[in-house]
């Protein structure tokens, strides 16, 4: 066996087994707070517009963890529960960048300097974008009729329209003329059902971050092989000379190449790390992760039935800053 097959294979076992444990453990403490901030809950906090908002978004943002198409239907349900327009976009930026799994990975595959980098630059052009975005009155650029689909029970006898957008009328009690009665399970039907019985906060949580395990898993193993096979047999000389340190150009290519990507930030971290250790620079790894995780064109085309052109460019426009900010200021750092 040669010396890089031998390389390969080790870094391959040595991240497979790493990230795994890492992302499972991950999974189970944010499935915890999960259950204790459900969606509803989320909506009900960014209703307001106030100043606080905007820190509270980018905290709700990191403990949802979303990749960057899986977080569309919740800002459907933040539309169309008229959440404020300024946090609803920190949110946006937010939820699938700053999310517990992300950044325990980032910390254990580069350390707790480049996370820093990284968290900051997220943290703080998030909140700075959705206040900008704000006050210029982009919010005019919402197609809020596109994100009114009904979402409760609607029948020509039963107008439960009050029901909650994310939650469905399961947790609302209304009767057959549309009024709020009796305690019912289901009012689709207009006929209660057997309540179902009570059930621990926690039933279900290792079921759930092993589906959610299973589910990036592909992803992952992905990444990991990529990331094994450029650290075992990738000329260490021709990545220098084109992305190395030395070369500030790299980190807005990076960016620009990231963007229209779609990989997820599991599966783009191991690769990130076998490029960083083959000479390319920290700022222009990190540019790569922040652009491929937080925009892709899967989401652009989900966020286009909800933004006009000038919101989507400006999503876009916030995304890339935020990986060109976080690529420099590690390139001045390091």
């Amino acid at each position: 066996m040669s010396p890089q097959l031998q390389d390969t294979l080790g870094m391959f076992a040595f991240l497979a087994v790493e990230l795994s444990v890492l992302f499972i453990g991950i999974s189970l403490l944010v499935g915890v707070l999960q259950r204790h901030i459900p969606p509803s809950k989320v909506e009900a906090l960014l209703s307001s517009n106030r100043r606080r908002g905007y820190f509270l978004a980018a905290a709700l943002g990191a403990i949802t963890p979303f990749c960057s198409c899986s977080t569309i239907p919740m800002l459907k349900g933040l539309i169309r529960a008229r959440a404020g327009f300024g946090p609803m976009m920190v949110f946006l930026f937010a939820s699938p960048l700053l999310n517990p799994i992300i950044v325990a990975l980032l910390v254990a595959t580069f350390g707790l300097t480049l996370t820093a980098i990284y968290v900051l630059a997220a943290f703080v052009v998030s909140v700075s974008a959705g206040w900008l975005l704000h006050t210029l009155g982009f919010e005019r650029y919402v197609r809020r009729a596109e994100a009114q689909e009904t979402t409760g029970c609607s029948t020509s006898k039963n107008q439960c329209s009050a029901a909650p957008a994310v939650s469905g009328c399961e947790s609302s009690n209304c009767g057959t003329d549309g009024t709020i009665s009796a305690p019912l399970s289901s009012c689709c039907d207009g006929q209660p059902s057997t309540p179902t019985p009570k059930t621990s906060r926690y039933s279900g949580l290792w079921r759930e971050a092993w589906s959610d395990f299973v589910d990036v898993l592909p992803y992952l193993l992905i990444g990991i092989a990529i990331g094994s096979v450029i650290y075992g047999f990738m000329p260490t000389g021709l990545l220098e000379q084109y992305a190395g340190p030395d070369n500030p150009f790299s980190i807005p290519v990076a960016a620009v190449i990231g963007v229209p990507l779609y990989i997820r930030a599991e599966a783009v971290i191991p690769l990130a790390a076998a490029l960083m250790a083959k000479g390319v620079g920290a700022g222009t790894v990190l540019a790569l992760i922040i652009g491929s995780a937080g925009a892709s064109l899967t989401e652009l085309i989900l966020l286009r039935s909800l933004f006009t052109l000038k919101l989507l460019a400006a999503f876009v426009a916030v995304i890339f800053a935020m990986a060109i900010i976080a690529g420099y200021a590690t390139f001045l750092l390091f």
